[in-house]
């Protein structure tokens, strides 16, 4: 097996992961950095980002402002220190991008334009943006800096599947040549994971296929914990019935969502906020609209109508055209002349790898960024806007710690026992398996379990059914035979080391829910209504044992703002 040697690696090559490797690149020309993507950078589910960017740029607009939103929305879980920096730091990125050539749309005076997303409290809006293409643009814009540095080497069409952690540091990992389907290994004194999150455990998503979780799955397996789990967003407008985002700027362009009775049915759950309450409340008043009958008939079962008719074709076209192509293409409906056919969709973890303001894990050299981390930023729920903001953040901030842990220290050798062991895990266990279950079916059956028992509301009967039924599949799975038993560009195997890394992901999400007896932003129980701040407001850990996740906890941390009841 060759062994590779790059200064930093950085699993990803998204938002996050891009700005860290440029972040890297600049505290010097002398660190050697290395992006491992299983896609072309370009493809990274990033590109996916449609409503914008959250900063703070406009008189009127305030930092604590911003922080107070982002708190309040997370449902009083985030972590302040970690939001009133986080704050400071976006426009100083929006700028950054700027300056790279990042095409945002401009208002009447020539300035970054900015609109208004949910949960937003500053009435002109702070989310800055490209039309309806934000992380697309972002993405490349990102990738064009990028390969300006001659330290960076990118590595497009390599699958990871291990870290290599020993006496709690990260020394290095191994991947998959995909053109090859040669296991190859490499040594850095810095990892960086910037893989994103896990939505593709469910059945209706918004994410792209390749979107698996990888980066958590293998830092809890390696050690590390993963934080607040059992938080999952789920969107209000993904497009029926591919799930394809139909970004929530729609909304907040002027978009309005009604019943079967052709209601603005929001009047009821949040008469101040309407469509442009956070994402967590719209996503249940869907559901219960829908569950109570007013949902519209369809060929795929009942869904909500987003109507953006009154908008015009002019502005449509100006400040909505991918979601007019999309709503066209994969839904069938022109949005200028019908609505669109939309109902929740699994968008956003909230939990991730663990990490402190640094982006630094438990272990020795090892950092996350993006949706793959929880910092925490975004607590119980997420504001829109906020994602593509935290990626650049602490991408940058991950790159730059990363640089500077790894510039006085020196390459370790690797333990040879781990990376046999890995390979014969890839090659002999899962390639060369004979079994009779079918890695298909074993998928589709996890994610229909996801999204029947832990989805918009849960209860702890289902959520305990969901954690038995997962744990059969588990077992199944190491009896799961691949079809093609080649080595070059087998997508077979990768299917199936992906599979395997969800099913940890998912067992670690129903477990994490099925402890936390309270409702709280994403994670709503209709048998624990309540927040429960007296024994919840906390954050939970997952650690990796063979027996499945043992869980702990440890608090949240508040500066300026106690808890109080969250209405919009």
């Amino acid at each position: 097996m060759e062994i590779l040697t790059h200064d930093i690696v950085i699993v990803g090559a998204g938002i996050a992961g891009l700005r860290a490797a440029i972040a890297a690149a600049e505290v010097s020309n002398k660190v050697d950095v290395a992006v491992v993507s299983k896609v072309y950078p370009i493809r990274s589910h990033s590109v996916c980002a449609q409503g914008g960017t959250n900063a703070v740029l406009r008189e009127g607009d305030s930092y604590d402002l911003h922080a107070w939103d982002t708190v309040k929305g997370s449902d009083f879980l985030a972590d302040q220190d970690v939001v009133e920096f986080f704050v400071r730091q976006a426009p100083k990125e929006i700028i950054t991008l700027e300056h790279w050539g990042c095409p945002w749309s401009r208002d009447s005076d020539g300035k970054i334009d900015q609109r208004i997303s949910g949960g937003q409290s500053f009435p002109r809006g702070r989310t800055c943006f490209a039309a309806d293409m934000t992380g697309l643009l972002e993405m490349h814009t990102l990738y064009g800096k990028a390969t300006t540095h001659e330290n960076i080497t990118f590595y497009d069409e390599w699958f990871v599947t291990s870290l290599i952690v020993e006496d709690n540091i990260a020394k290095g990992l191994t991947f998959i040549e995909l053109k090859t389907g040669e296991m190859h290994a490499l040594r850095a004194k810095a990892i960086i994971m910037a893989t994103g999150g896990h939505e593709r455990i469910y059945e209706f998503t918004t994410f792209s296929h390749t979107a698996t979780g990888d980066g958590m799955a293998m830092a809890y397996r390696a050690g590390v914990p993963l934080k607040d789990m059992e938080f999952v967003q789920f969107h209000p407008t993904g497009l029926v019935p591919s799930g394809v985002l139909i970004t929530e700027t729609a909304r907040g362009e002027g978009g309005y969502l009604i019943n079967a009775k052709g209601e603005r049915f929001m009047k009821r759950y949040s008469p101040d906020r309407m469509e442009l309450a956070p994402r967590d409340i719209v996503a249940r008043s869907e559901t219960i609209e829908i569950q109570e009958g007013r949902g519209l008939e369809g060929p795929y079962g009942p869904y909500i109508a987003l109507d953006i008719r009154h908008l015009g074709e002019e502005k449509i076209n100006e400040r909505l055209p991918l979601i007019r192509d999309v709503a066209i293409k994969l839904g069938g409906v022109d949005p200028v002349e019908e609505p669109i056919p939309v109902k929740p969709a699994a968008h956003y973890s909230m939990g991730g790898v663990h990490v402190d303001i640094r982006t630094e894990t438990p272990v020795s050299g090892l950092y996350a960024a993006g949706e793959c981390s929880c910092l925490s930023v975004h607590g119980a729920n997420r504001l829109g806007g906020n994602s593509t903001s935290d990626c650049l953040v602490f991408g940058a901030v991950a790159g730059e710690e990363a640089a500077k842990h790894a510039l006085p220290d020196s390459l370790r050798e690797l333990p040879r026992d781990k990376i046999l062991a890995e390979e014969r895990r890839a090659f002999d266990e899962i390639l060369g398996s004979e079994g009779n279950e079918r890695v298909p079916v074993i998928r589709d059956k996890m994610r229909r379990v996801m999204n029947e028992k832990a989805w918009t509301f849960r209860k702890g009967d289902e959520l305990q059914s969901a954690l038995k039924e997962l744990r059969k599949l588990k077992e199944k799975f190491k009896n799961a035979r691949v079809e093609d038993k080649s080595r070059q560009f087998n997508t077979w195997i990768i299917e199936a080391l992906q599979l395997d890394f969800t099913l940890d992901l998912a067992e670690v999400t129903v477990a994490s829910a099925l402890a936390r007896t309270e409702s709280r932003g994403a994670h709503s129980r209709l048998d624990y209504p309540k927040r429960d701040d007296e024994n919840w407001l906390k954050h939970t850990l997952a650690y990796y044992t063979k027996d499945g996740p043992r869980l702990d906890y440890i608090p949240v941390t508040i500066t300026k703002w106690p808890p109080a009841k969250r209405a919009y």
